[in-house]
């Protein structure tokens, strides 16, 4: 089975009487792990366990994380607003106040201002180190948004899967669509050579050795022969399911380099194609397989 590196989890938990944590996990696809972490100031000191928890459990994936506290009973984010610090604004209103009445200043228009610049008037206080209880609630939610966001992978890649699936029955029986063609070329090139060699005259047609002749004719159109690609295409398709049945981590980049082969495998039968009807037949698996190319991006 197949997962989808685009995702979406979310889970919350109550971590005292009035708040609780919440953690989203969002990802759309990538080729490594590009992982951006935001998360309340509480838990800056274990930022760094929290990122190879994700690191290990997600694998790959442009991922946002964020984990902040909501107020319980209100729902706001206390985590991405900073309250007035009432204690310091009033002690630093009182000291500016009597510098004022020192100093003889006019107005104090400008006292605000300078109150709101002040260090902790807007900042939120730490709590310092989170208690081990609180921080075992933490992972746990942790853990739950990544069950949930796993599931939405999950889901994600069914249907992938089943995309796969059409578009390689679809390659397929254009595959079989190029026999017919295939076996009239042969003689339809054999007529053209016949008839440019008629055109001669009879002199010209008397130095021809008829087994040179013979010999090139089978050279060319051996070259022109496409079984082994067809072999090729068709083990390639096979493998490709085999390898979206397959478990472990990588499957998309082994499914895109599979892709790559199947692509070489099409491009040489249009070059091997001088029929027109084939031609139009290896346009269309083209268009299929960079359909596939497209989405094999957003499979882990």
């Amino acid at each position: 089975m197949i997962f989808s590196m685009t995702g979406y989890g979310k889970a919350e938990n109550q971590v005292a009487n009035n708040k609780k944590i919440v953690v989203e996990i969002r990802s759309l696809n990538s080729k490594s792990m590009d992982l951006n972490v935001r998360i309340a100031s509480q838990l800056r000191s274990k930022e760094l366990d929290i990122r190879t928890l994700i690191a290990q459990r997600l694998e790959r994936g442009k991922i946002d994380l964020s984990i902040y506290y909501q107020d319980a009973v209100q729902g706001e984010d206390t985590a991405t607003f900073a309250p007035i610090n009432r204690e310091a604004f009033a002690y630093y209103y009182k000291e500016l106040t009597a510098l004022q009445q020192e100093l003889g200043w006019a107005n104090n228009q400008d006292i605000v201002a300078a109150i709101m610049r002040m260090p902790d008037v807007t900042r939120v206080q730490d709590c310092g180190e989170i208690c081990e209880e609180e921080w075992a609630v933490v992972l746990q939610t942790i853990e739950a948004a990544i069950v949930q966001f796993n599931a939405f992978r999950g889901q994600e890649g069914a249907s992938l899967y089943q995309m796969f699936n059409n578009k390689l029955d679809a390659i397929a029986a254009l595959l079989v669509e190029v026999e017919p063609y295939e076996q009239s070329r042969v003689e339809k090139i054999k007529t053209r050579i016949e008839a440019n060699l008629e055109q001669l005259s009879a002199t010209s047609q008397q130095t021809i050795d008829r087994n040179r002749l013979e010999q090139e004719m089978i050279y060319y159109i051996e070259k022109l022969d496409i079984n082994e690609e067809k072999v090729r295409l068709i083990n390639h398709l096979k493998y490709f399911r085999e390898t979206m049945d397959g478990e472990g981590a990588g499957v998309g980049k082994k499914l895109g380099f599979i892709a790559q082969e199947m692509g070489r495998e099409i491009n040489t039968l249009g070059s091997k194609s001088n029929q027109s009807e084939m031609q139009i037949i290896v346009v269309k698996m083209k268009d299929i397989l960079e359909q596939i190319k497209e989405q094999v991006l957003n499979v882990l």
